[in-house]
Formats: C-alpha cells, sequence, structure tokens
C-alpha cells in the first residue's frame, strides 16, 4: 500500500469534481474546490473520518469493496479506478467475471438521468450502481453478496422478491429472467461462473429447472413492468436497456408508463426511500 500517493491521489480526484457532477447543489457560498471530504464519504457510503485518514496517509489498508465505492463517488475512468486499486495494494477487479465495478461512462449517465430512476447491471444481473430515483423506486441492490447478487437467483429463491410484481406478471418474468441468463451463458461459453450459477440455480428451484429445460433465448431491450411498492402501491414503469458494445454492462432506465405512476413516481422523490426486505425488489432489469 503505498499511503502517500494514494492519498495524494484522492484529494486531488476530489478536488477536481464539480458537485453538478455528481448531482450536487454547488451553492454560492462553497468555497472548497471540487467536493467536500463530507460529499465523497456520503456518495462513497463511508464515514467522514475514514475519507480524511486515507487523504492524510493514516488509515488501514482499503478493502476491495471500499476502493470500489471510492471509484464510483469519484467518477473514476477504467485506467483510473485501477490506479487507486495499485496503490492500496489490490489487484484490480478483471475486466469480465463478477467483481468488475460499472463503467465511468455508465455512472455519469445515472448521474444525467437524475429524478429518472437508472441502474447499471451486468449480463448476469446484478446491479453494479444506480441513481438516488431507482433507490427511492425499488431499494438498494449494490450490497448483495454471493448468489444473491444475481437477479435471477434471487428471483427463484426468495418468495419475498416475487412478491414484489403483481401475480399475473411473474410466470413472464421469470421466463425473461431465464432466457437473459441463457443469453449470457451463450456468450460465455466455458465460463466457470455462468456454469456454476446455473447448476447452483438448477439444484435449488424446480421452477428454474422447467424454464431452463425449455431453452428460450432473448436478450431483454425494452419491457414493461409493475412495481408493487409499500408506500404508494402500483407503479407501472417501461423499462429500457441499454448494452454496452460487448454486452457486458448494461444501462437499465425506467420512466412512467403513465399518468399515475409519474404521479407516484413523485410522491416517492418527497418521502424518500423506503425500507424494502433485502433484495426484494431484486428484479429491475425486466
Amino acid at each position: 500500500m503505498q499511503r502517500e500517493q494514494l492519498a495524494d491521489f484522492l484529494r486531488r480526484r476530489r478536488q477536481a469534481i464539480r458537485p453538478v457532477d455528481v448531482g450536487l447543489a454547488d451553492g454560492p457560498r462553497r468555497r472548497t474546490t471540487g467536493l467536500r471530504r463530507e460529499e465523497v464519504a456520503m456518495l462513497a457510503g463511508m464515514s467522514v473520518d475514514y475519507v480524511v485518514r486515507l487523504e492524510q496517509g493514516r488509515s488501514s489498508q482499503p478493502s476491495p469493496q471500499l476502493l470500489g465505492a471510492l471509484a464510483r463517488a469519484l467518477r473514476l475512468s477504467d485506467d483510473e479506478r485501477d490506479h487507486l486499486f495499485h496503490l492500496a495494494g489490490h489487484r484490480p477487479p478483471p475486466a469480465d467475471g463478477v467483481a468488475r465495478l460499472a463503467r465511468a461512462g455508465l455512472i455519469r449517465m445515472l448521474d444525467l438521468l437524475g429524478d429518472t430512476p437508472a441502474l447499471v447491471l451486468s449480463d448476469l444481473g446484478e446491479v453494479l450502481a444506480q441513481n438516488r430515483a431507482a433507490l427511492v423506486l425499488m431499494g438498494d441492490h449494490t450490497g448483495l453478496s454471493g448468489d444473491r447478487r444475481y437477479i435471477a437467483y434471487r428471483w427463484f429463491t426468495d418468495p419475498a422478491v416475487q412478491a414484489v410484481s403483481p401475480p399475473e406478471e411473474q410466470e413472464r418474468h421469470a421466463r425473461q429472467l431465464v432466457a437473459d441468463l441463457r443469453a449470457a451463458a451463450g456468450r460465455r461459453t466455458g465460463d466457470s461462473t455462468v456454469a456454476g450459477l446455473v447448476d447452483r440455480l438448477q439444484a435449488a428451484s424446480p421452477d428454474f429447472r422447467r424454464l431452463w429445460a425449455e431453452h428460450e433465448v432473448a436478450v431483454r431491450r425494452v419491457d414493461r413492468k409493475t412495481v408493487l411498492h409499500p408506500r404508494v402501491g402500483r407503479v407501472l414503469m417501461d423499462c429500457e436497456t441499454l448494452l454496452t458494445p460487448d454486452q457486458g454492462q448494461q444501462l437499465l432506465v425506467l420512466t412512467p408508463a403513465d399518468a399515475e405512476a409519474r404521479e407516484r413516481l413523485e410522491l416517492l422523490r418527497v418521502v424518500g426511500i423506503e425500507e424494502f426486505p433485502t433484495g426484494a425488489t431484486g428484479t429491475p432489469a425486466q
């Protein structure tokens, strides 16, 4: 761990970001160049004290999870993110596989979308980043670990996840999840991560085994889904999925499908984030 270099890099990256770049107001009384430490701490989900110690070269070695959160908060490019990991004494996340982070350009798009719910997902359905509007509508999906990172695994193994979708949509949604996973498995032939996930799903869920055996394949790009929100009820959303050229990551954008959904989304922006069951809204990609 190169503490002094790490501290200098973090300070300079923080000072190079304008508040508007991360969706924060740039008030007339602001004297700090770039972001305040408190703002970085808020965006990264860590304590202000730890950010201070990192910038002063007095911290313990940050974990890969903390480095990933800092990379997202500071809107680092892929090269900058890898440099951050090297300075902290860790191997950077691989370009492919479950450990990767959302691409910097996609995170910037999340910021630009503002009050429109949006998420960045991997091709296996891991939520890599989401904006505040998506948090308000669907809960936080970024802190899950193990197989619960994967949307399909949560759907087929946790009844609370399915309960967030109306009963009349559940079969269609299940088929979409399986068809999309089948497409990813075809693109990533020989990938032990995908094969292991499929094996564990088949062992855990008869419904998944039934649908997997039908060999349906479809990459989801456009859909309409209903979110059963605990505060405002049914919210009908149109879902548009934009794929990176290698189809390794997706930007999912959700817009209200009718006037009623628009009103309920506006209400949610006022009442704030509702506590969902852990991962219970884990079906954002459809």
